[in-house]
């Protein structure tokens, strides 16, 4: 099957989980014998092509000229990406199936479906909705109202976990069966041959410490403010304890300024961006991981948590809440409360035992159920459907347009007769 990804990030453009879910998606796919075709945008100094290990990457460039705003800027970069497709189609490349990720390339998947009538798949990864407990202003309203529209022209719909179909067929109308359910996975060979890096850890925290680790993006829905405030209940509980925060994000100063106002300072470390070889070894340095979001359609930083021999406790809440299993392969607290939050973390502070036999059960849960082996033969499956679907209403288009085709023809017939035999009014009286 040949196969065109459209995303608006790929590696080394890294924004959120997107382009981790394409790049992996797509070498699994090349391995199961298909072509993969990834257009993106370029930036900084990555090549306008490349043949990634199989994957053949297309980057474009955005206008020179300066957008009004964020939505311009999405515009632009979707102009850029139809004009890239249509010079590959041009050279003779075919596609059988489009595969759009987000709203973000909305336009480009609608005007090449439509142009060449290529079937469509889109994954919606999260909603403008979600991330903003509704929907308040003009821009919010523009981006539900895109992402309603990609999940219209789609043949297929791909979401992450059951939370996500169910708010995407609240949201939009959808119907339920259009909606297909495949989790994002992980590679399960990550973390191999990495171990305990003391040197590296001692950089963050004594030996002595315990290290609760936070990975990912510093904004609201991540649900860090929650992790700070329960580290008070923590502390006075179990002193030789030290919270990491990992990532960058509109939130840092003002997280910052919330640990010092709490006089948390020698307690909470923020790290910054982490590179993709400073990842692994900081997840084998931490001692409990811990991803209190308050809006997490999927929940890929857990799965690495899990597969890495972390202990993790997670909010209840979307994705994270259909992974985590509460005191079989990680433990769960209350979304958006710190008490609970410190106190599932106490638990595994102070119960070895229980930090051994749930890092097992974790471990074995996302090789069995969330490999890419596995997860892109289901992606292949939604492809196959929204091809036959595509097919099949080519057929009745075609039947449709013969029939008329025919009407019109036996239309001309009588015209013609009735020109050759008068038409005689017979009389009321006869």
């Amino acid at each position: 099957m040949k196969i065109l990804m459209l995303s608006w990030e790929y590696p080394p453009r890294i924004i959120g989980g997107i382009a981790r879910v394409v790049h992996d998606l797509s070498k699994r796919l090349i391995k199961d014998g298909h072509d993969v075709t990834v257009v993106t945008y370029r930036e900084e100094n990555a090549p306008y092509y490349e043949n990634d290990k199989g994957v053949e990457v297309y980057r474009v460039d955005n206008y020179m000229i300066s957008p009004n705003n964020f939505i311009d800027w999405i515009m632009q970069m979707n102009f850029n990406m139809i004009a890239k497709v249509n010079e590959l189609l041009s050279k003779g490349m075919k596609f059988d199936v489009i595969h759009a990720h987000d709203w973000l390339v909305a336009y480009t998947a609608k005007t090449l479906k439509n142009s060449y009538d290529i079937p469509l798949v889109s994954t919606i990864h999260a909603t403008e909705s979600g991330r903003n407990k509704g929907i308040h202003d003009d821009t919010q309203r523009y981006v539900n109202d895109t992402e309603w529209m990609l999940t219209y022209e789609s043949s297929e719909v791909i979401v992450n976990s059951n939370y996500m179909k169910n708010e995407l067929q609240r949201l939009f109308g959808l119907p339920y069966e259009k909606i297909n359910v495949v989790p994002n996975g992980i590679n399960v060979n990550a973390f191999n041959g990495i171990e305990r890096d003391y040197d590296f850890r001692r950089q963050y925290a004594a030996d002595n410490e315990k290290i609760i680790l936070f990975m990912g993006r510093l904004v609201y829905e991540k649900g860090i403010q929650h992790l700070i405030d329960a580290m008070p209940k923590i502390l006075s509980n179990y002193n030789d304890a030290k919270l990491i925060v990992a990532g960058k994000g509109a939130m840092l100063d003002e997280l910052k300024a919330k640990v010092d106002y709490m006089g948390l300072s020698q307690k909470v470390y923020f790290t910054g961006y982490l590179n993709s070889k400073q990842v692994p070894k900081m997840y084998k340095c931490a001692d409990i991981s811990v991803f209190p979001s308050t809006y997490e359609p999927f929940g890929i930083v857990a799965l690495e948590a899990m597969l890495a021999g972390v202990p993790t406790v997670v909010s209840d809440t979307g994705g994270l809440n259909e992974i985590i299993d509460h005191g079989v392969n990680g433990m769960k607290s209350y979304t958006g409360n710190a008490n609970s939050l410190a106190d599932s973390i106490l638990t595994l502070l102070f119960d070895q035992q229980l930090c051994s036999e749930v890092t097992k059960n974790a471990k074995q849960k996302v090789k069995n159920e969330y490999n890419w082996t596995k997860l892109a033969q289901d992606t292949h499956f939604v492809y196959q459907k929204a091809i036959c679907e595509t097919m099949a209403n080519r057929q009745a288009r075609q039947i449709a347009q013969e029939k008329l085709r025919k009407d019109k023809r036996i239309k001309s017939v009588e015209n013609e007769l009735s020109k050759l035999i008068p038409f005689k009014k017979k009389s009321l009286y006869a």
